[in-house]
């Protein structure tokens, strides 16, 4: 694969997907597992594909439809859970359902034989075209400059929302910023792993980065460094026996977060077990 990503531009740029991928989804996968918002993001992902379809029925590129109807659907989500935040499990489940009801109307609608959209459902990144690139770099640049900029404002609504609150940090407008900097990542990974699988690597890196990390910032370089492995072997996998290439990352992600959890597991439980022995023997020297 070494020798072949020298020859052809589709490896390359199925490399430099990856990364950018990487990037995103470690920064932004570490508060999205943080304030629980997993499903919110799925939601936001489903509903992405009515412009999938609505892209290609119109004759536009289809990635620019999903980033219009993610964002769209990240403010809308935002919007009616401040106003009834009860029921925003219902508005996520709408949201989803709707979004993929139209794209499959859109498609329904096209004047001949409808286009093959597996790459948008289940990702190919073998097939990133350039254009694809350059969205998917000023998106991930958009992304990562918002968090360096708000790094303290983001730290404190992840600790505490409420003192955040009254110590004067704006936390509905960090709220509504992060349901559309979540659209943007979802966007980012799309051409990767699909919009069916995007959940799987918005939370695995994140999640396997927060058993051995608690500060913000080691999370998040660690989740950025796990998704790049995940990506490359992933693409590696993909290339070599011939595979889909969302699946092998996301089946990749999901095996190596079973066995990061089962490992941390067993570690807790015998540095448990160790500290009651050592604290046994202390009262038993007491007495």
């Amino acid at each position: 694969m070494i020798k072949a990503l020298f020859l052809y531009h589709f490896l390359q740029n199925a490399l430099l997907a990856s990364f950018l991928a990487s990037i995103v989804c470690g920064i932004i996968g570490v508060i999205i597992v943080e304030k629980k918002l997993v499903m919110m993001s799925g939601g936001i992902a489903h509903t992405s594909y009515g412009g999938v379809g609505l892209g290609y029925l119109l004759g536009f590129e289809p990635i620019i439809g999903a980033f219009l109807f993610s964002i769209c659907a990240a403010l809308g989500i935002g919007l009616i859970k401040q106003k009834s935040g009860k029921r925003s499990d219902v508005v996520i489940a709408l949201f989803w359902s709707l979004g993929m009801a139209l794209g499959i109307l859109f498609v329904a609608l096209m004047p001949g034989y409808p286009p093959d959209i597996t790459s948008y459902l289940f990702g190919n990144i073998l097939s990133v075209t350039r254009m694809d690139i350059y969205l998917m770099s000023s998106l991930t640049l958009i992304v990562t400059l918002v968090i360096v900029l708000f790094y303290n404002d983001w730290k404190a609504y992840l600790f505490d929302e409420e003192f955040s609150s009254i110590i004067g940090i704006k936390t509905v407008f960090l709220e509504y910023l992060l349901l559309v900097l979540i659209a943007m990542t979802i966007v980012v990974l799309i051409r990767v792993v699909g919009i069916i699988l995007v959940l799987a690597l918005l939370t695995a890196p994140a999640a396997i980065a927060s058993l051995f990390s608690s500060g913000l910032r080691g999370r998040m370089i660690y989740s950025v460094i796990l998704g790049n492995i995940f990506c490359i072997i992933g693409l590696w996998i993909s290339y070599t026996m011939n595979l889909a290439s969302g699946a092998s990352i996301v089946i990749l992600s999901a095996i190596c977060y079973f066995l990061s959890y089962a490992t941390h597991s067993i570690y807790d439980r015998v540095k448990r077990k160790r500290m009651g022995k050592r604290q046994d023997n202390l009262n038993l020297a007491y007495k």
